[in-house]
């Protein structure tokens, strides 16, 4: 069963720290959580503090009280409505996990579930899991890259800005191989 700490250290290597790019349509993030779409997220007020002191953002990388509310927050809203404790492969739970943080939770499962034919409903149950944890892993994962990167060329062709991520997403998505 793959293991939520592997994941995440993964996807929080994808991630980076804090960002405030005036392209990025999340706003400020901090290891991948976007101000706009989480702004009752507790980490913001610890950032916040910190804001107002020298060494301002390389300081929250020291701060242990953030980093366990970055990983409560994954666990709690990726890790497990994903129910990936109970993804067989690693490499696969580790690449549904970080496309989930990247593009959504629903544009995640709903690709997870196009590619091993089960029903689409936004939900990774016992018939998502079973055709999942039954599929080639490689084959899995190949199909799920490409869908990822095809995904990617449909959201800059929604927002044009969104062009100068296309080759870190496309690294990103090529990352998750064994």
């Amino acid at each position: 069963m793959a293991e939520f700490n592997i994941s995440l250290q993964k996807t929080l290597a994808h991630e980076g720290g804090y960002s405030n790019d005036p392209d990025d349509a999340g706003g400020k993030t901090y290891k991948g959580i976007s101000r706009t779409n989480h702004k009752n997220w507790y980490g913001w007020i610890l950032i916040d503090k910190y804001k107002k002191q020298s060494g301002f953002p390389a300081s929250l990388d020291k701060d242990s009280e953030l980093a366990k509310q970055v990983e409560q927050f994954y666990q709690a809203n990726f890790w497990i409505p994903l129910n990936a404790d109970r993804i067989n492969n690693q490499t696969v739970a580790d690449s549904i996990f970080d496309f989930a943080v990247n593009a959504g939770i629903q544009t995640s499962i709903h690709l997870v579930q196009s590619i091993v034919e089960a029903d689409i409903d936004g939900i990774i149950g016992t018939q998502t899991l079973d055709k999942l944890n039954t599929s080639n892993p490689t084959h899995f994962l190949t199909d799920f890259t490409l869908a990822k990167i095809a995904h990617y060329i449909s959201v800059i062709k929604k927002r044009p800005t969104n062009k100068k991520y296309l080759y870190g997403w496309i690294i990103r998505a090529l990352s998750f191989h064994d």
